[in-house]
């Protein structure tokens, strides 16, 4: 997803980010930028999973992850925290013998360990808060090229700490505002965008 390129046009004639380009190897990628990536995600569980997803990410493509998704939400009890919560060592194990999933013990562990931090909030403490690190929209031009995007805001760095405070694993600065990207906190599509401007 980087590059310091502004927007590209597709074979179907949109201004896309350049990660999101059009490829036929890449058209997880283009259907995940066009439908998903920056548009606001709400509700406890919805928000861990892609707590879960990317730190699972980390070190690896997303498209690894994102072509692993359902392997990852059969694994994880489609990351109902509830369910995930009560996973017991024999889930664990069940989970790093799962050729649908990445198979990290590390990153298993802190899932396992964040559905039960997250089952220690309230209903909707965990969106509350995630978005009550989202910055306010007006002070975040458009970035113009992937070079203008950052990788780690004071926010992601709130956010990180906030989360690591309540028990949270994996859920760095970096993490954090990958998160805050993909859910739509912040709006990283790039200026001229058709996702950004449609």
């Amino acid at each position: 997803m980087s590059g310091a390129s502004g927007v590209v046009i597709g074979a179907d004639g949109l201004a896309r980010c350049p990660w999101g380009l059009e490829a036929e190897t890449l058209a997880d990628y283009r259907v995940y930028h066009d439908t998903e990536w920056g548009r606001p995600v709400h509700g406890d569980d919805a928000l861990f999973e892609r707590i879960s997803l990317e730190a699972f990410q980390s070190g690896l493509s997303w498209l690894t992850i994102l072509r692993r998704r359902e392997g990852f939400r059969a694994g994880f009890a489609g990351f109902s925290i509830e369910k995930v919560a009560a996973f017991t060592e024999e889930d664990a194990e069940r989970l790093l013998a799962d050729p649908g999933i990445i198979r990290n013990r590390a990153k298993i562990a802190a899932t396992l360990a964040n559905a039960r931090a997250a089952a220690e909030l309230a209903p909707g403490e965990l969106d509350a808060l995630v978005w009550s690190h989202a910055p306010d929209p007006a002070t975040r031009p458009a970035p113009r090229s992937s070079a203008d995007v950052p990788a780690v805001t004071p926010e992601s760095t709130a956010l990180a700490k906030a989360l690591k405070k309540r028990g949270f694993r994996f859920v760095g600065p970096t993490t954090a505002y990958a998160l805050m990207q993909a859910c739509g906190l912040v709006n990283d599509h790039l200026a001229g965008c058709h996702v950004r401007t449609g």
